[in-house]
Protein backbone atom coordinates (compact mmCIF):
# COMPACT_ATOMS: atom_id res chain seq x y z
CA UNK A 1 0.00 0.00 0.00
CA UNK A 2 1.09 3.60 -0.44
CA UNK A 3 0.86 5.98 2.49
CA UNK A 4 0.83 9.75 1.95
CA UNK A 5 1.38 12.29 4.72
CA UNK A 6 -0.85 15.32 4.88
CA UNK A 7 0.46 18.79 4.11
CA UNK A 8 2.07 20.64 1.27
CA UNK A 9 5.56 19.92 0.03
CA UNK A 10 8.19 22.65 0.31
CA UNK A 11 9.08 23.45 -3.31
CA UNK A 12 12.10 25.46 -2.22
CA UNK A 13 13.87 22.60 -0.45
CA UNK A 14 15.53 19.38 -1.50
CA UNK A 15 14.32 15.84 -1.07
CA UNK A 16 15.46 12.86 0.91
CA UNK A 17 14.67 9.20 0.36
CA UNK A 18 15.13 6.61 3.06
CA UNK A 19 15.25 2.85 2.60
CA UNK A 20 14.01 0.56 5.37
CA UNK A 21 13.54 -3.13 6.08
CA UNK A 22 9.85 -4.01 5.71
CA UNK A 23 10.60 -7.40 7.30
CA UNK A 24 11.58 -5.52 10.49
CA UNK A 25 8.62 -3.12 10.57
CA UNK A 26 9.89 -0.51 8.13
CA UNK A 27 7.61 1.38 5.73
CA UNK A 28 9.70 0.60 2.66
CA UNK A 29 10.90 3.63 0.70
CA UNK A 30 10.16 6.81 2.65
CA UNK A 31 10.18 10.28 1.05
CA UNK A 32 10.84 13.50 2.92
CA UNK A 33 11.24 17.18 2.15
CA UNK A 34 14.44 18.88 3.28
CA UNK A 35 14.34 22.40 4.65
CA UNK A 36 17.06 24.25 2.80
CA UNK A 37 17.88 26.54 5.73
CA UNK A 38 17.78 24.15 8.70
CA UNK A 39 18.27 20.73 7.08
CA UNK A 40 15.18 19.41 8.86
CA UNK A 41 13.32 16.48 7.32
CA UNK A 42 9.53 16.27 6.97
CA UNK A 43 8.11 12.94 5.82
CA UNK A 44 5.72 13.30 2.87
CA UNK A 45 4.91 9.67 2.10
CA UNK A 46 6.10 6.10 1.78
CA UNK A 47 5.55 2.93 -0.20
CA UNK A 48 6.01 -0.70 0.79
CA UNK A 49 5.49 -1.93 -2.79
CA UNK A 50 8.88 -3.71 -2.64
CA UNK A 51 10.15 -5.89 0.19
CA UNK A 52 13.24 -4.73 2.10
CA UNK A 53 14.41 -1.83 -0.10
CA UNK A 54 17.63 -1.55 1.89
CA UNK A 55 19.69 0.61 -0.46
CA UNK A 56 18.69 3.40 -2.86
CA UNK A 57 20.29 5.31 -5.73
CA UNK A 58 18.81 8.24 -7.66
CA UNK A 59 19.08 8.49 -11.44
CA UNK A 60 21.35 11.19 -12.84
CA UNK A 61 18.36 13.37 -13.69
CA UNK A 62 16.86 12.61 -10.23
CA UNK A 63 13.45 11.82 -11.73
CA UNK A 64 13.74 8.10 -10.96
CA UNK A 65 14.89 6.37 -7.80
CA UNK A 66 16.24 2.82 -7.80
CA UNK A 67 16.11 0.36 -4.92
CA UNK A 68 17.40 -3.11 -4.26
CA UNK A 69 15.08 -5.64 -2.71
CA UNK A 70 17.45 -7.31 -0.26
CA UNK A 71 15.72 -10.67 -0.25
CA UNK A 72 16.87 -14.18 -1.09
CA UNK A 73 15.40 -13.87 -4.60
CA UNK A 74 16.78 -10.35 -5.06
CA UNK A 75 15.44 -7.63 -7.36
CA UNK A 76 15.80 -4.02 -8.49
CA UNK A 77 12.82 -1.65 -8.52
CA UNK A 78 12.35 1.81 -10.06
CA UNK A 79 10.23 4.56 -8.51
CA UNK A 80 8.81 7.81 -9.82
CA UNK A 81 9.67 10.54 -7.31
CA UNK A 82 7.53 13.41 -8.62
CA UNK A 83 4.79 12.95 -6.02
CA UNK A 84 4.78 13.10 -2.22
CA UNK A 85 5.27 9.32 -2.04
CA UNK A 86 7.47 7.24 -4.37
CA UNK A 87 5.45 5.35 -7.01
CA UNK A 88 6.60 1.99 -8.36
CA UNK A 89 7.27 2.03 -12.13
CA UNK A 90 6.76 -1.36 -13.72
CA UNK A 91 7.56 -4.64 -12.02
CA UNK A 92 10.72 -5.27 -9.99
CA UNK A 93 13.39 -6.98 -12.10
CA UNK A 94 15.21 -10.03 -10.71
CA UNK A 95 18.97 -9.96 -10.23
CA UNK A 96 21.14 -12.98 -10.94
CA UNK A 97 22.08 -13.38 -7.32
CA UNK A 98 20.83 -13.45 -3.75
CA UNK A 99 20.49 -10.68 -1.20
CA UNK A 100 21.55 -7.58 -3.16
CA UNK A 101 22.76 -5.06 -0.57
CA UNK A 102 23.86 -2.12 -2.76
CA UNK A 103 23.32 -0.66 -6.21
CA UNK A 104 24.69 2.09 -8.41
CA UNK A 105 24.20 3.66 -11.84
CA UNK A 106 26.96 3.37 -14.46
CA UNK A 107 26.95 3.92 -18.23
CA UNK A 108 23.19 3.48 -18.65
CA UNK A 109 23.03 0.41 -16.41
CA UNK A 110 22.08 -0.47 -12.85
CA UNK A 111 24.66 -2.62 -11.07
CA UNK A 112 23.92 -4.50 -7.85
CA UNK A 113 26.28 -5.95 -5.25
CA UNK A 114 24.74 -9.31 -4.40
CA UNK A 115 25.83 -10.04 -0.84
CA UNK A 116 24.20 -13.44 -0.44
CA UNK A 117 25.66 -15.04 -3.57
CA UNK A 118 28.80 -12.92 -3.82
CA UNK A 119 28.91 -11.06 -7.13
CA UNK A 120 27.72 -8.17 -9.27
CA UNK A 121 24.65 -8.12 -11.54
CA UNK A 122 24.26 -5.75 -14.51
CA UNK A 123 20.81 -4.58 -15.67
CA UNK A 124 20.43 -2.15 -18.62
CA UNK A 125 18.10 0.83 -18.30
CA UNK A 126 15.38 1.37 -20.88
CA UNK A 127 14.51 4.80 -22.34
CA UNK A 128 11.85 5.13 -19.64
CA UNK A 129 14.45 4.59 -16.93
CA UNK A 130 13.08 1.19 -15.97
CA UNK A 131 15.61 -1.67 -15.57
CA UNK A 132 15.51 -4.49 -18.12
CA UNK A 133 16.53 -8.14 -17.72
CA UNK A 134 20.08 -8.70 -16.52
CA UNK A 135 22.80 -8.85 -19.16
CA UNK A 136 25.59 -10.18 -16.95
CA UNK A 137 26.44 -11.47 -13.50
CA UNK A 138 30.08 -11.55 -12.44
CA UNK A 139 30.62 -14.09 -9.68
CA UNK A 140 33.32 -13.48 -7.10
CA UNK A 141 35.44 -16.34 -5.81
CA UNK A 142 37.35 -16.79 -2.59
CA UNK A 143 36.93 -16.75 1.18
CA UNK A 144 38.46 -15.34 4.35
CA UNK A 145 39.58 -16.56 7.77
CA UNK A 146 36.31 -15.81 9.62
CA UNK A 147 34.29 -19.05 9.33
CA UNK A 148 31.00 -17.35 10.20
CA UNK A 149 31.24 -14.30 7.93
CA UNK A 150 33.79 -15.27 5.27
CA UNK A 151 33.06 -18.84 4.20
CA UNK A 152 32.50 -17.48 0.69
CA UNK A 153 32.30 -14.21 -1.23
CA UNK A 154 29.95 -11.46 -0.07
CA UNK A 155 29.89 -8.44 -2.39
CA UNK A 156 28.77 -5.46 -0.30
CA UNK A 157 29.12 -2.47 -2.62
CA UNK A 158 29.65 -1.62 -6.29
CA UNK A 159 30.64 1.84 -7.50
CA UNK A 160 31.93 3.46 -10.72
CA UNK A 161 35.11 5.49 -10.48
CA UNK A 162 34.92 9.25 -11.23
CA UNK A 163 36.41 8.78 -14.71
CA UNK A 164 33.59 6.43 -15.72
CA UNK A 165 36.10 3.92 -17.08
CA UNK A 166 35.99 1.41 -14.25
CA UNK A 167 33.68 -0.26 -11.74
CA UNK A 168 34.90 -1.25 -8.28
CA UNK A 169 33.23 -3.92 -6.15
CA UNK A 170 33.95 -4.43 -2.46
CA UNK A 171 33.78 -7.98 -1.10
CA UNK A 172 33.56 -8.58 2.64
CA UNK A 173 33.97 -12.34 2.27
CA UNK A 174 37.18 -12.33 0.23
CA UNK A 175 38.94 -9.35 1.86
CA UNK A 176 39.38 -7.66 -1.50
CA UNK A 177 38.31 -4.97 -3.94
CA UNK A 178 37.82 -5.92 -7.59
CA UNK A 179 38.27 -3.55 -10.52
CA UNK A 180 36.17 -4.29 -13.60
CA UNK A 181 35.45 -2.75 -16.98
CA UNK A 182 31.81 -2.40 -18.08
CA UNK A 183 31.03 -2.53 -21.80
CA UNK A 184 28.14 -0.06 -22.27
CA UNK A 185 27.12 -1.65 -25.55
CA UNK A 186 26.74 -5.21 -24.28
CA UNK A 187 26.28 -4.74 -20.53
CA UNK A 188 29.10 -7.17 -19.84
CA UNK A 189 31.63 -6.93 -17.02
CA UNK A 190 35.27 -7.97 -17.35
CA UNK A 191 37.47 -8.27 -14.29
CA UNK A 192 40.62 -6.20 -14.65
CA UNK A 193 42.27 -6.65 -11.26
CA UNK A 194 41.82 -7.51 -7.60
CA UNK A 195 43.42 -5.76 -4.62
CA UNK A 196 43.83 -7.71 -1.42
CA UNK A 197 43.33 -6.17 2.02
CA UNK A 198 44.49 -7.80 5.28
CA UNK A 199 42.90 -11.22 5.98
CA UNK A 200 39.83 -10.93 8.17
CA UNK A 201 39.39 -7.19 7.60
CA UNK A 202 36.03 -7.62 5.83
CA UNK A 203 35.89 -4.56 3.54
CA UNK A 204 32.36 -3.20 3.30
CA UNK A 205 32.22 0.19 1.54
CA UNK A 206 34.53 2.58 -0.28
CA UNK A 207 34.52 6.22 -1.35
CA UNK A 208 36.70 8.26 -3.72
CA UNK A 209 38.62 11.38 -2.81
CA UNK A 210 37.34 14.34 -4.89
CA UNK A 211 40.74 14.58 -6.58
CA UNK A 212 40.24 11.07 -7.95
CA UNK A 213 43.68 9.92 -6.82
CA UNK A 214 42.74 8.01 -3.67
CA UNK A 215 40.13 5.51 -2.54
CA UNK A 216 39.12 5.01 1.09
CA UNK A 217 37.93 1.50 2.03
CA UNK A 218 36.02 0.99 5.29
CA UNK A 219 36.19 -2.49 6.81
CA UNK A 220 33.43 -4.09 8.86
CA UNK A 221 35.18 -7.01 10.59
CA UNK A 222 38.22 -4.91 11.51
CA UNK A 223 37.32 -1.31 12.48
CA UNK A 224 39.83 0.20 10.06
CA UNK A 225 39.80 2.70 7.20
CA UNK A 226 42.33 1.90 4.47
CA UNK A 227 43.62 4.44 1.99
CA UNK A 228 44.51 3.20 -1.48
CA UNK A 229 46.16 4.97 -4.40
CA UNK A 230 43.96 4.94 -7.50
CA UNK A 231 45.12 5.28 -11.11
CA UNK A 232 42.17 5.85 -13.44
CA UNK A 233 44.39 5.45 -16.51
CA UNK A 234 45.56 1.93 -15.67
CA UNK A 235 42.77 0.81 -13.32
CA UNK A 236 45.40 0.21 -10.64
CA UNK A 237 44.41 0.15 -6.95
CA UNK A 238 47.17 -0.11 -4.33
CA UNK A 239 46.61 -0.18 -0.56
CA UNK A 240 48.84 2.28 1.30
CA UNK A 241 47.92 2.40 4.99
CA UNK A 242 45.16 1.76 7.50
CA UNK A 243 43.81 3.82 10.39
CA UNK A 244 41.50 2.69 13.17
CA UNK A 245 38.12 4.42 13.29
CA UNK A 246 37.97 3.84 17.05
CA UNK A 247 39.72 5.95 19.70
CA UNK A 248 42.99 4.62 21.08
CA UNK A 249 42.36 1.87 23.62
CA UNK A 250 38.68 1.45 22.71
CA UNK A 251 37.04 -1.97 22.79
CA UNK A 252 37.02 -3.50 19.28
CA UNK A 253 34.75 -6.49 19.89
CA UNK A 254 31.22 -5.88 18.63
CA UNK A 255 32.23 -2.75 16.71
CA UNK A 256 31.16 -2.93 13.06
CA UNK A 257 31.80 0.05 10.77
CA UNK A 258 29.20 0.51 8.03
CA UNK A 259 29.07 3.59 5.77
CA UNK A 260 31.45 6.42 4.93
CA UNK A 261 31.43 9.71 3.03
CA UNK A 262 34.20 12.10 1.98
CA UNK A 263 33.90 15.89 2.22
CA UNK A 264 33.52 17.74 -1.10
CA UNK A 265 36.73 19.66 -0.33
CA UNK A 266 38.58 16.42 0.41
CA UNK A 267 39.65 17.38 3.93
CA UNK A 268 37.55 14.94 6.01
CA UNK A 269 35.94 11.54 5.91
CA UNK A 270 33.12 10.45 8.22
CA UNK A 271 32.53 6.79 9.11
CA UNK A 272 29.58 5.24 10.94
CA UNK A 273 30.39 2.60 13.55
CA UNK A 274 27.74 0.21 14.79
CA UNK A 275 28.15 -1.19 18.29
CA UNK A 276 29.75 1.98 19.62
CA UNK A 277 26.93 3.96 17.90
CA UNK A 278 29.38 6.63 16.83
CA UNK A 279 30.44 8.76 13.90
CA UNK A 280 34.21 8.87 13.45
CA UNK A 281 35.77 12.01 11.99
CA UNK A 282 39.09 11.56 10.18
CA UNK A 283 41.22 14.27 8.60
CA UNK A 284 42.73 13.70 5.16
CA UNK A 285 44.96 16.76 4.85
CA UNK A 286 47.95 15.60 6.90
CA UNK A 287 51.58 15.58 5.74
CA UNK A 288 51.31 12.03 4.37
CA UNK A 289 48.57 9.97 2.74
CA UNK A 290 47.35 8.30 5.92
CA UNK A 291 44.03 9.55 7.42
CA UNK A 292 44.07 10.36 11.12
CA UNK A 293 41.19 10.16 13.58
CA UNK A 294 40.37 13.50 15.20
CA UNK A 295 37.14 12.80 17.09
CA UNK A 296 34.08 10.59 17.52
CA UNK A 297 30.55 11.72 18.35
CA UNK A 298 27.34 9.82 19.17
CA UNK A 299 25.31 8.92 16.06
CA UNK A 300 22.02 10.11 17.61
CA UNK A 301 20.51 6.62 17.75
CA UNK A 302 21.38 2.92 17.72
CA UNK A 303 23.14 0.91 14.99
CA UNK A 304 24.04 3.52 12.33
CA UNK A 305 23.84 1.62 9.06
CA UNK A 306 24.31 4.40 6.53
CA UNK A 307 25.15 8.09 6.27
CA UNK A 308 25.22 10.79 3.61
CA UNK A 309 26.08 14.44 3.11
CA UNK A 310 23.74 17.11 1.85
CA UNK A 311 24.67 18.41 -1.64
CA UNK A 312 26.46 21.43 -0.19
CA UNK A 313 28.47 19.43 2.33
CA UNK A 314 27.12 21.36 5.31
CA UNK A 315 25.13 18.59 7.02
CA UNK A 316 25.42 14.90 7.70
CA UNK A 317 22.43 12.53 7.79
CA UNK A 318 22.59 9.15 9.54
CA UNK A 319 20.18 6.21 9.19
CA UNK A 320 20.03 4.45 12.58
CA UNK A 321 18.55 1.03 11.93
CA UNK A 322 17.75 -0.37 15.37
CA UNK A 323 16.52 2.84 16.99
CA UNK A 324 14.45 3.53 13.87
CA UNK A 325 15.36 7.10 13.04
CA UNK A 326 17.28 9.39 10.71
CA UNK A 327 19.35 11.99 12.56
CA UNK A 328 20.92 15.06 10.98
CA UNK A 329 23.96 17.01 12.10
CA UNK A 330 25.42 20.41 11.33
CA UNK A 331 29.12 20.14 10.40
CA UNK A 332 31.71 22.49 11.80
CA UNK A 333 33.28 24.05 8.67
CA UNK A 334 36.75 24.13 10.24
CA UNK A 335 36.93 20.76 12.02
CA UNK A 336 34.24 18.66 10.37
CA UNK A 337 32.87 17.67 13.79
CA UNK A 338 29.10 16.94 13.61
CA UNK A 339 26.65 18.60 16.00
CA UNK A 340 23.22 16.97 16.35
CA UNK A 341 20.43 19.17 14.98
CA UNK A 342 17.34 16.96 14.81
CA UNK A 343 15.80 13.59 13.94
CA UNK A 344 12.70 11.91 12.53
CA UNK A 345 11.30 8.46 13.21
CA UNK A 346 11.85 5.94 10.40
CA UNK A 347 11.49 2.35 11.63
CA UNK A 348 14.24 -0.05 10.50
CA UNK A 349 16.03 2.69 8.53
CA UNK A 350 18.82 1.27 6.38
CA UNK A 351 19.84 3.97 3.88
CA UNK A 352 19.41 7.69 3.27
CA UNK A 353 20.06 9.65 0.04
CA UNK A 354 19.52 13.33 -0.71
CA UNK A 355 18.80 14.90 -4.09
Amino acid sequence: MTDNAAGERDPGGGRAFIGSFTSAGGRGVVAADVDRETGALTVTGATDAVADPSFLAPATDRAVLYAVSETEAGAVAAFDTSGPAPRLIGAPVPVRGAGPAHLTIASGHVLTADYGSGGVTVLPLGPDGVPRAATDALRHRGSGPDPDRQAGPHAHQVLPDPSGRWVLSVDLGTDSVRVCALDPATGRLTQHGETALPPGSGPRHLAFHPSGGHVYVLCELEPTLYVCRWDAHTGGLDAVAGTSVLPSGAETAGRYPSGLVVAPDGRCVWAAVRGSDAIAVLRLDGPDEKPFLTSTVPCGGHWPRDLTLDPRGRRLYVANERSGDVTWFALDPATGVPERAGAIAVPAASCVVLV
